[in-house]
């Protein structure tokens, strides 16, 4: 273990191959290109056995972004056509009782007029290839598991991780030492909640200014429906039904592709009853007229789930720092009222990457900070939509709960617009929004019929998701039976509840004190961060594991 790892000298290195990571890289070569500097190298390491593998979202997509860095990717006679978009052709916006499915006023922000429905992991993967053909370097099965920092402080670089060592960390026989790349600029692409933004945060205090990020758990399925079932480009959102009105959520359905509906559910993490199982409530609401009429006698073809930022303007971070940047999600530019982030965070992946050529063109040597990319993101439509809606999410923090969010939201996006004096907060973090078990009612969820709803584990057999057993387990817990101590207690197995694939059990044991053991079954493990964020009592560390593993995504 103590070998030395090899290194590799770079002038970019991107940490995360998803729309802002891969959108930096081809905006970087395309520059580097144009001024004929064949030499500059970029490259774009990710923790996937494939790009796109582990990508997951709605997806509507705005354009705008992809129109300026491709403008080509629609066009029918382009040999780099990405031929899976499907475009909006309606909305529907409903208020969701147990039974009934009400119309309801969308703010003008959800209105998808232009707009295409994709499968993301398809989009990344046809990003990926646009980017190798203009020369970057990406490095799939790569998994960047440490910062590295030069004498002064800066960020040189990162290292991946090291292959083959058992669960008790000592070398296997396939022992393999990580690799170290050393870079100029280093850009953090790893979406939200990324293990080594983290760090990064931490050492440079890039939250001093902003409040706490808050989060959502997105869970989702693509069906493939019974074809008179089938309204191509349609867009519908619900609100209400199933979650209680202390939780803010919602559910969507959009039909693309031939024949496929994606539908899903994203739960607000900061929600207070830990008896509440995100996964079993989107199960429920697959139940309603709304969901139901359409996907019965369908077939579900893959299941994927992954936390997303909600904290918007507010939650925004000091985005620069010595040797390099967050871009995308890992720094958290997703607009929660348009229900959409992947246009921002491929224009924030764009302007660090001509902030970063600037400067290495620019600078000779020492140390880079792209006090550029700070200035241009303000300058930035990112940095006005998100300013525009900043008020609507923490708005369902008012003592009206989810009625007080939707009146102050429709306020706010038909006539307010954002120009207010005020700027309201989230307050606190999504951990500590959890109040204790015997406090809140108890949540029965009715038993999965295995057509329409299904139990967790046939729903993780439809992620891919594979990791080697005999390895450290990436889900860090210091001290299993002291966690367990501290939290079965107070919120009786919670994290059992929160996790969409069924990574935590507390088992019965006569042996131990509290009559149950803490197990974690890191092998189910999809790579959604829900844990990291919302155990309360903040003891769970998500690492990553080996490269390669985790989820093997399809048409998410």
């Amino acid at each position: 273990m103590q070998q030395e790892r090899e290194s590799d000298e770079v002038d970019v290195c991107i940490v995360g191959g998803g729309p802002a990571g891969l959108s930096a890289a081809i905006r970087l070569k395309q520059l580097a290109n144009e001024a004929r500097n064949d030499d500059f190298r970029i490259v774009l390491l990710e923790k996937a056995s494939e790009i796109g593998a582990h990508i997951l979202s709605g997806a509507v997509i705005e354009p705008s972004a992809l129109d300026d860095l491709i403008p080509e990717w629609l066009l029918e006679d382009s040999p780099a056509r990405f031929e899976h978009a499907t475009p909006a052709t309606s909305d529907k916006m409903r208020y969701l009782t147990k039974s009934q499915a009400i119309p309801i006023p969308a703010p003008p922000q959800m209105n998808n007029h232009g707009n295409y429905i994709v499968s993301l992991n398809q989009l990344t993967k046809w990003m990926g290839e646009r980017a190798e053909e203009l020369g970057v370097e990406i490095y799939p099965g790569f998994a960047a598991s440490e910062v590295i920092y030069k004498g002064d402080g800066s960020v040189q670089g990162v290292a991946t991780n090291d292959l083959g060592v058992s669960r008790d960390g000592t070398p296997k026989s396939t022992f393999e030492r990580g690799m170290e790349f050393h870079a100029k600029v280093t850009l953090f692409a790893e979406g939200c909640h990324g293990s080594l933004t983290k760090q990064v945060m931490k050492k440079y205090d890039l939250r001093s200014d902003c409040e706490p990020q808050t989060y959502g758990l997105g869970i989702k399925e693509v069906w493939e429906v019974q074809p008179e079932k089938f309204q191509k480009g349609q867009v519908v959102h619900s609100m209400g039904y199933p979650l209680p009105t202390d939780t803010y959520g919602g559910g969507w359905m959009y039909h693309f592709g031939d024949n496929l509906v994606s539908l899903g559910l994203v739960v607000g993490l900061d929600y207070p009853n830990p008896w509440l199982s995100p996964y079993g409530e989107f199960q429920k609401m697959k139940h309603h007229p709304l969901y139901k009429s359409v996907i019965e006698g369908g077939k579900c073809i893959s299941y994927g789930a992954r936390a997303l930022n909600e904290g918007g303007f507010q939650s925004i971070p000091k985005v620069a720092f010595p040797g390099g940047a967050l871009i995308g999600d890992t720094a958290g530019f997703l607009n929660v009222p348009k229900i959409k982030g992947t246009h921002t965070a491929m224009r924030s992946g764009m302007l660090a990457a001509e902030a970063t050529y600037s400067a290495l063109t620019n600078v000779d040597e020492g140390t880079i900070f792209l006090f550029d990319y700070e200035d241009a993101l303000r300058a930035s439509p990112i940095w006005t939509e998100l300013k525009q809606v900043r008020n609507m999410r923490p708005s369902f923090h008012s003592p009206l709960k989810l009625y007080g969010g939707i009146l102050y939201s429709g306020l706010e996006g038909f006539v307010l617009k954002g120009k207010v004096p005020w700027t309201l907060k989230h307050g606190g973090t999504d951990a500590g929004a959890t109040r204790h078990a015997d406090q809140c009612k108890k949540i029965d969820y009715p038993k999965p019929d295995g057509k329409i709803s299904f139990d967790v584990l046939t729903s993780v057999s439809r992620t891919g998701t594979n990791h080697e057993e005999d390895q450290p387990v990436h889900l860090q817990v210091k001290d299993w039976d002291k966690h367990a101590a501290m939290e079965w207690p107070k919120y009786k197995g919670i994290e059992n509840r929160f996790c969409p694939a069924g990574v935590y059990e507390y088992v019965e044991d006569e042996g131990k004190d509290i009559g149950v053991r803490f197990q974690i079954n890191a092998q189910n493990c999809i790579h959604c961060k829900t844990c990291d964020i919302k155990i309360p009592d903040q003891d769970i560390n998500w690492a990553t594991p080996q490269g390669g593993e985790g989820p093997k995504y399809t048409m998410t």
